[in-house]
């Protein structure tokens, strides 16, 4: 029996050929490569994720030097060869150098989020987000990269986010931008619109207008648990209303698959104060239009190639009808 209220049909006896119509969305934190144990292994990283058909990345860098400069994206797309791929920096520098001949060699130092799938992403779109300056505590920039990915009944955007650790104030700044982007998607549109009227430069490289739908999936590490004033924006739960009640909003692909908002931890890490602590941080939201569409969901907790874990999530996005 499903827990909160929920009425969403799911099938508990599922033949091989409603198994072939799933995709399987994965978001993990890769901690820019480094896992529980220390080791920095972006080879196991790979393979923890390499079934799915959709992948969103965090903390994904080029050119650190704690990472060995070496250029992530470059490395996880070739060690995932099957999967087209994005890479969105939130924060970017110089990292430019001379040769030994003294030619110089234009490198930038990026840290961001990355979208990788089995099918096409036929556009994609960085947003930054709101940044407030702080005395103490270090932050950095954050960043959502929105993908439109063709599926089977239609594309779907999704986005890799990563919301800010330093307070709630400024996650609810960067999750009202992103619903603001959202509620904007019918009037707006994807990366251009209307009819080119000068074909002879190629404006549209002859395509179509690129779709943008209001179906959308968000994955990522928020930063934010069950319950906060951040999973309430998202989902527009209450304690008085358990089962999400606003169209316009989200569904926890947690909830949606029969389990309790905090069913499974996806993070261990050290706090300020030196205690650690497990709690869940990363989700998967779906517009509610997907919510019927939710097969399964789950955490992969042996998992120590980051401090995070990879969050799973199983759609049934086969043609409707």
């Amino acid at each position: 029996m499903l827990r909160f209220g929920l009425c969403w049909p799911h099938s508990h006896e599922e033949t091989p050929q409603q198994l072939e119509k799933t995709m399987k969305f994965v978001s993990y934190n890769i901690q820019y490569g480094f896992g529980l144990d220390g080791r920095y292994d972006l080879e196991r990283l790979a393979a923890a994720v390499e079934d799915a058909d959709v992948i969103a990345l965090q903390e994904v860098e080029r050119h650190w030097l704690r990472s060995g400069e070496d250029d992530q994206p470059a490395i996880l797309s070739s060690l995932l060869p099957d999967h087209y791929w994005v890479f969105g920096p939130g924060m970017d520098f110089d990292a430019s150098y001379r040769d030994e001949a003294g030619k110089l060699i234009n490198r930038r130092r990026q840290f961001g989020s990355m979208l990788l799938s089995r099918t096409p992403i036929r556009w994609s779109r960085l947003h930054r987000l709101p940044m407030r300056a702080t005395v103490g505590a270090l932050n950095t920039q954050n960043q959502a990269l929105e993908g439109l990915i063709e599926t089977p009944s239609g594309p779907v955007r999704v986005l890799s986010l990563h919301l800010s650790h330093i307070g709630d104030q400024e996650r609810l700044e960067q999750l009202e931008m992103l619903h603001a982007h959202h509620q904007r998607v019918p009037f707006e549109g994807g990366p251009w619109s209307g009819i080119d009227e000068e074909p002879e430069r190629s404006w549209t490289n002859g395509e179509d207008e690129p779709a943008c739908p209001i179906s959308a999936i968000w994955m990522g590490d928020f930063n934010s648990q069950p319950g906060s004033v951040e999973y309430q924006r998202m989902t527009g739960t209450s304690p008085y209303y358990t089962v999400p009640g606003y169209r316009e909003l989200f569904v926890d692909s947690t909830v949606a698959a029969g389990h309790a908002p905090d069913a499974f931890i996806s993070h261990t890490g050290n706090d300020d104060d030196g205690v650690t602590r497990s709690r869940r941080l990363d989700f998967c939201f779906v517009s509610s239009d997907l919510a019927p569409r939710v097969n399964a969901m789950w955490v992969d907790q042996e998992n120590i190639a980051s401090d995070h874990k990879p969050v799973w999530t199983e759609i049934d996005l086969s043609k409707s009808g």
